[in-house]
Parts: C-alpha cells; sequence; structure tokens
C-alpha cells in the first residue's frame, strides 16, 4: 500500500482540524478507551521515551500516527479495514502487542475509535507546556472572579420584565434585530409543564390570570424532581450495573436506585445547590441531625461509585482508571472542564499541570470507594428505622460478582449464570474514607508502573486553589475539595450550573458546550448575563427553584419561537435569543407524554428498582426489562441494555458525563415510531379510550386531540381525520375481521398517528 506525502499532510491536517472541532464524547471515549491501552500496552516500545524504538514507529502523538513506521501510516481516518493499527490488533498479518492478543472489546474500541475519525486530543508538542498554560490562563474568560455586571440600559425601556431581559434586549439592539412577539398562551402553557415537569398539561389547563402562581404550583409539584432530577443523573453517569467490562460481562449496581430516588428528593426539597455538591462529594465527613439525614448523606456519596469499572484494566492501572473516572465528574460535570487531559502530561490547552491532576488523584487513592456488593451498610429501608435495621448488616455475595467489584484480584468467570438474592439489609453505593491517607505519585505518561516523586494532596491552581488549605495527614481532601468547589470564590461552580439551568430551558446554553468551560469549549453568547445570574444565584441561597422561576418568568423564556424570515437569516443559530426554540422531547418526555395521553401514566413514584437485591451478570440472563406505568426516570437503566422504549431517542449510554444530550435524528426512530409494541399497545389503549367517549365520529376525533394536544382540533383536522379513519377502514377490509374489528384498528392507526406526531413531539 503506497501513500503519497500529500496524503499525510492532508491527513494530518484532517486530524488537527477535529481535534479542534472535538465532542467531550469524542475526547472523552479516546481518554478512557484508547489512550490507557496505548500507554500501557505500546508505549514502551513506541513513543519518544522508548530506550529501544520498535519498527521506526511512534503512537505517542497524532501526526505520527498517520505518518507510521517501516511499514506505512498506522491509521487511516474512518477506515479501520485498511489500518495497520486495526490489522495488528487483529492479529491479521501484524500481532500487536505481540505476547498477547488484547480482549476482542479492547479491539472493537479501536475500531470504534477509527470509525469516528480517530478523534485524538493530542498535541504534537512537547510533553510540557507552562508557557503556553500561563498565558491561556491570563486570557481565558472562565478562570477569572465571577463578576456582578449591571443591566445595562435599552432603547425599548417598557419591554423587560425582569433584569435578565435588559440583557438580552441590549444584545439584539446592538446586533439590529427586534424580539420577536410573546407566545400565545397555549404555546406558553405546554412549554412550562413540559420544562417544569417534564409532562404535558392537562386538558382543562389553560392560560390562569396569575403566571407566577402557576409557575410556583409546577416547582411545587412531586413531577418537578423527577424531571429536573434526570437531568443531573446524565451528568451523574447514572446506570444501574457496570456496562460490558471487557470480559462480555455486565455486574448490576443493585443498590444504584437509592441515588436516582437522592437526587429527586434533593431537587423537590429545593436543596440549595452548594449542600447539594458538598453532600455527593463528602456526605459521610458531614454531621447529621437524624439517622434519616445521616442515610441520605450516605447515599448521596453514590456518585462517586457510580462510574463504569473496566475490568479489562483490574490490574496495575484499576485504581487510577476509577480515580480518573472521579475526576471526570467533579472537572466536566461540576467545573466544565476536561480535567483527565492531565493525567498523562500538562494540559495542552488550559491551565491544568500534571501536578495538579494527580493532587486531586491523591484524594480519591485515600478514599474507598463502595459499590456492589461493597457498600454503606445498614441504611434506612422505606418506611424502616435505622435502629432497627442495625443488626441486619450482613448480605450474601454472589463469588464471581465479589471479585468483580471488590479487589481488584485475579478473578475466574463463572461456569454458570451467575445469580443470587442478597438478604439487603439496606445498602448504598457510595464512598469513605480508606484507612490509608496518602499522597499520589505521579504516574508517567498516565502508566502507573512509572511512578515519579509523590504529589501533596490539593486543588486546581488555575481556579484559586492556592487559598484554600490543603488537607492534613489525617484526611483525605474530600470535604476541603467539596466546601472549595461549592464556596462563591470559584470561578466555575456557579457558573456551570447557571448554564445548564438555562440550557434545560431555552434548548441552548449560554456556553454551548455545558461541559466544557475550557479553551477548546465555546465562548458565551451573554457573558455578563451568565455572570449576573451566577452571582444571583449564590446571593439567593443556591436555590434552583428560585433560578428557574426568575428565568421562567422572563420575557426572554416567554417569547414566541414563531418568527419571519429575515430574523431567521440574520441570526440562524437563535445566539441572540431573538425568539424561544422549538425543541423536540427527550426521550424519557415523550414516553411519559404518551402514557399520559393514553391515559395510562402512574403519577406516583415507582418504589426501588427491578435489580434491586440482585448480584446480576446482566448479559448471562434474559432481558430484565419488565412493561411499566411509572414515569421514565423510574425505569432500569441497565448500561448496554437501556430501556428499549428509549434507546431510540437520544438515551445517553451513561459511560460519561452528559450535560447535552445528541439531538439527532436517525431512522431508527421513524421505525420506532411506526413499528414498536410499545408504541402499537399505547395506540390501541389510546383508541380504546377515544371510541368509550361518544358514538359520534367527530366528538371522538376532538376527544383524541384534547388528549394528545390539550387542544379542540380545526375543522381541517376533522376533515382529514374522518378522511383517514374511512380509508383505513376500506384497507383493512382484506383482513377478514368484521366491521367492529376493523374500525378499532382504523381507531387504533389514527391515535398512533396523534401520539406519532410532530405537535406532541416538540415543543415550541
Amino acid at each position: 500500500m503506497k501513500f503519497s506525502v500529500n496524503w499525510l499532510i492532508l491527513s494530518t491536517i484532517a486530524l488537527q482540524a477535529m481535534a479542534a472541532d472535538m465532542t467531550p464524547d469524542q475526547r472523552s471515549f479516546f481518554e478512557s478507551r484508547i489512550r490507557p491501552v496505548l500507554v500501557k500496552q505500546c508505549y514502551e516500545c513506541h513513543s519518544q521515551n522508548s530506550k529501544k524504538l520498535g519498527g521506526k514507529l511512534l503512537l505517542d502523538a497524532p501526526s505520527e500516527m498517520i505518518a507510521g513506521g517501516e511499514s506505512g501510516p498506522t491509521l487511516i481516518p474512518g477506515k479501520p479495514d485498511d489500518s495497520l493499527i486495526i490489522q495488528a490488533l487483529r492479529y491479521d498479518g501484524l500481532e500487536m502487542p505481540p505476547k498477547k492478543r488484547l480482549p476482542e472489546p479492547v479491539v472493537h474500541d479501536f475500531i470504534t475509535w477509527v470509525k469516528m475519525g480517530a478523534p485524538d486530543p493530542r498535541a504534537d508538542l512537547p510533553k510540557t507546556a507552562v508557557k503556553t498554560v500561563t498565558k491561556d490562563k491570563a486570557a481565558l474568560w472562565s478562570y477569572q472572579p465571577v463578576t456582578n455586571p449591571q443591566p445595562p440600559a435599552v432603547k425599548s425601556g417598557d419591554w423587560p420584565r425582569d433584569r435578565i431581559d435588559r440583557f438580552v434586549l441590549a444584545k439584539m439592539e446592538a446586533n439590529g434585530l427586534s424580539p420577536a412577539t410573546d407566545a400565545p398562551a397555549a404555546m406558553l402553557v405546554r412549554r412550562l409543564y413540559f420544562d417544569l415537569t417534564g409532562l404535558p398539561p392537562p386538558l382543562d389547563q389553560s392560560m390562569p390570570p396569575d403566571l407566577p402562581a402557576l409557575v410556583d404550583r409546577l416547582l411545587d409539584s412531586p413531577q418537578f424532581g423527577e424531571r429536573w432530577g434526570r437531568h443531573w443523573l446524565d451528568v451523574a453517569r447514572y446506570a444501574e450495573s457496570n456496562g460490558n467490562d471487557g470480559l462480555s460481562r455486565n455486574p448490576s449496581f443493585p443498590h444504584a436506585w437509592r441515588f436516582r430516588d437522592y437526587v429527586i428528593r434533593a431537587f423537590n426539597e429545593d436543596m440549595p445547590y452548594d449542600r447539594f455538591i458538598t453532600e455527593q462529594l463528602a456526605g459521610d465527613l458531614l454531621p447529621a441531625d437524624s439517622p434519616a439525614q445521616r442515610d441520605a448523606q450516605l447515599i448521596a456519596t453514590g456518585l462517586l461509585a457510580l462510574g463504569a469499572k473496566p475490568a479489562k484494566a483490574m490490574n496495575d492501572n484499576f485504581e487510577m482508571d476509577v480515580v480518573a473516572d472521579q475526576i471526570n465528574v467533579i472537572g466536566s460535570g461540576i467545573m466544565g472542564l476536561s480535567v483527565g487531559c492531565a493525567r498523562c502530561h500538562d494540559h495542552k490547552t488550559d491551565p491544568i499541570p500534571t501536578r495538579d491532576y494527580y493532587a486531586l488523584a491523591g484524594i480519591f487513592r485515600s478514599t474507598e470507594t463502595l459499590w456492589g456488593a461493597a457498600a454503606h451498610q445498614g441504611l434506612t429501608a422505606p418506611q424502616t428505622p435505622l435502629h432497627e435495621l442495625q443488626a441486619a448488616a450482613k448480605i450474601s455475595v454472589q463469588p464471581a460478582a465479589e471479585a468483580i467489584i471488590s479487589k481488584h484480584k485475579p478473578h475466574r468467570p463463572p461456569a454458570a449464570p451467575a445469580f443470587k438474592y442478597a438478604s439487603d439489609a439496606p445498602l448504598a453505593m457510595g464512598a469513605r474514607e480508606a484507612r490509608a491517607v496518602i499522597d499520589c505519585k505521579l504516574n508517567i505518561d498516565g502508566d502507573s508502573k512509572k511512578l515519579g516523586p509523590a504529589v501533596p494532596r490539593g486543588f486546581l491552581s488555575a481556579c484559586g486553589a492556592a487559598a484554600v488549605q490543603i488537607p492534613d495527614a489525617k484526611q483525605s481532601g474530600r470535604l476541603q475539595l467539596a466546601r472549595w468547589l461549592a464556596s462563591p470564590q470559584h470561578p466555575l461552580t456557579a457558573r456551570v450550573m447557571v448554564n445548564r439551568v438555562w440550557q434545560h430551558l431555552f434548548g441552548e446554553g449560554l456556553v454551548r458546550t455545558p461541559d466544557d468551560f475550557g479553551t477548546t469549549g465555546e465562548r458565551p453568547t451573554h457573558p455578563e448575563l451568565l455572570d449576573y445570574l451566577a452571582t444571583r444565584f449564590m446571593r439567593e441561597g443556591w436555590s434552583i427553584k428560585r433560578l428557574i422561576r426568575s428565568i421562567v418568568l422572563s420575557r426572554t423564556y416567554q417569547l414566541s419561537s414563531l418568527c419571519d424570515n429575515q430574523m431567521r437569516e440574520k441570526d440562524p443559530d437563535n445566539l441572540l435569543l431573538a425568539r424561544h426554540n422549538r425543541r423536540r422531547l427527550d426521550a424519557e418526555a415523550l414516553r411519559d407524554a404518551m402514557l399520559a395521553a393514553t391515559g395510562d401514566l402512574n403519577p406516583q413514584p415507582s418504589q426501588g428498582s427491578l435489580i434491586q437485591h440482585q448480584n446480576v451478570l446482566v448479559n448471562e440472563l434474559p432481558p430484565l426489562h419488565q412493561p411499566s406505568r411509572h414515569r421514565s426516570v423510574y425505569l432500569l437503566m441497565l448500561r448496554n441494555s437501556m430501556p428499549p422504549e428509549l434507546t431510540p431517542f437520544n438515551l445517553p449510554d451513561s459511560t460519561t458525563i452528559t450535560g447535552r444530550r445528541d439531538n439527532s435524528a436517525l431512522a431508527t426512530q421513524s421505525l420506532y415510531l411506526l413499528n414498536n409494541d410499545f408504541l402499537v399497545e399505547q395506540s390501541r389503549r389510546f383508541a380504546e379510550r377515544v371510541m368509550l367517549t361518544s358514538n359520534d365520529t367527530t366528538r371522538r376525533i376532538q376527544s383524541a386531540y384534547q388528549q394528545a394536544f390539550a387542544r379542540t382540533p380545526t375543522g381541517s383536522e376533522i376533515q382529514r381525520a374522518h378522511d383517514f379513519i374511512r380509508e383505513a377502514d376500506l384497507m383493512l377490509v382484506s383482513t377478514g375481521n368484521d366491521e367492529n374489528g376493523r374500525l378499532s384498528n382504523a381507531w387504533a392507526a389514527f391515535c398512533q398517528a396523534l401520539l406519532a406526531s410532530n405537535e406532541l413531539r416538540y415543543v415550541d
């Protein structure tokens, strides 16, 4: 195979361009699945520090992988079958690593990576970038202290309803735009219901004379926590199993549901956000006024235990891989920074030196992570006081699962499907102080076999960590880390959360890369508004409900999504917020809306989980999902086996932090709306309900529209519905069904068309 120099240059340029446009998911995939394997399996013979370079091939820089060695270019982005690295990993002609073929899931990860276009955040620069880092720190907005800007003056002084509106209107006026009209009443009510509760408005809901009263009622409803708690579960990479771990095993997390319920309850109770993150990082170290509060704080630390544990690395690097996941959820989830890039070298774009990474790593090496069979014991079960459960703190552990989830020791796969009920004394995933408090040593190139000097435990210097007291020798430092993150002086914590809230209300954040406020992330469209909201958020007690209330009562939020062509052409991405964004319902809201339309939704919280009390290897059992009428947030969330009703609609796989879900339109979504058993069954139940309302076809049509869309159909819609049902009935004559059977099927087809319609699936 021959390649020209021009091809190599073009490929290198393409890789550099891809690095600049890399999504957070692509970056996370490389850092968690590709880089650790390269470091452990390849760098000894194929890096700048190799004592003897094999085949004149370097694999520690993107351009070197393209250039290749004696055998030619190592990879061709997008073409795994033509890439030598894939051939070598497959042992197809070439055999690398030479001593032992890597597990098939690892090979599959590399194939997936090359298919992606081989996104690679590594820079073709020396290993240190201190000068660049210092320059970036001085320039980047997100590392600067949060300010409290005053709302600017505007020409149309009677338009704003809140100070928020003045920041938005001033930017519109500066760019020659005027805001769209206010949203019609029905549009705004539907928007509020879905945004605040994730459910459609009831049939009799119209615009109340007192809009703030409606907003307060929605914020106070139990459905608020179910909706907004789900948003945080995306950030927390919540799942109820570990996922395929390199051995085609998928151990369950039978106690994860307690964290889900904790999050929902925290949002419903409007727990201050600074307290919320403090409990999740160090709840076990906080005082408690009651056994119930103590339990909640232990459950909160599940944030640190929920990540997928890669059993293929369950040897020298396993502990550091768990630490990397914990640093990632704090970095990307709370601070909006890709701290994980500093595991192997000084961050190439952000002011995060490797020493800062291992300062954080020491905190988590001094923390014991509890998951699976190793968990907090003796928690308060629902309706059962803690003191009645103290004697029930032992569990029966299935040996194969124990080998995977307790210590990083060699283990043997089970000879038969592994399944065992725990005795389940109530347990919870979480974290606690380790027996030994240590400072972590530098892992040279991210390899735990190559150790440098120990780094004192600490935080990120770029975010003002110098003013924070360093943990003493008897503490891991988690509590100090939590308090540092929750400090009003931290430049990122409030900004990141305010941006997440704005994104869920408008479809896009003021910073459109919600998990990346670093150099490679986008700049805020309204930086002064972001800081104003962050300051207001902290001043008002870190209350998420108060923040949401102030935003949805602004005139900016209440604008119509309809606009003229001139406005759309001048600001196609709506960066100036002159109109509201039309948004597609996410997977959970779509399913819940369908259940609500058919009258099947059970609004009561689901108790526990289908997988509680079960230490299971998920891949060795039949599907564990069961039909449910409860809200989607309570469905069984297994990695590599997510709920089939949700997966076609961009449900995240929970392997990494997801602050912004993909919104792509896929062919599988159309197939789902046509053929999925859940939708077909709901359509039949919907039709049965509609047919019971009246014997008159027009009234039935009106009833169907009211149930699906909370509105009355227009005259033309009624006529089209008549035509649809008549034509469907004629088409069904050949099936041999009697008249009643044909009519039922025709109404079911009509109801399915309503459930699959854009009007139900989108919010204006």
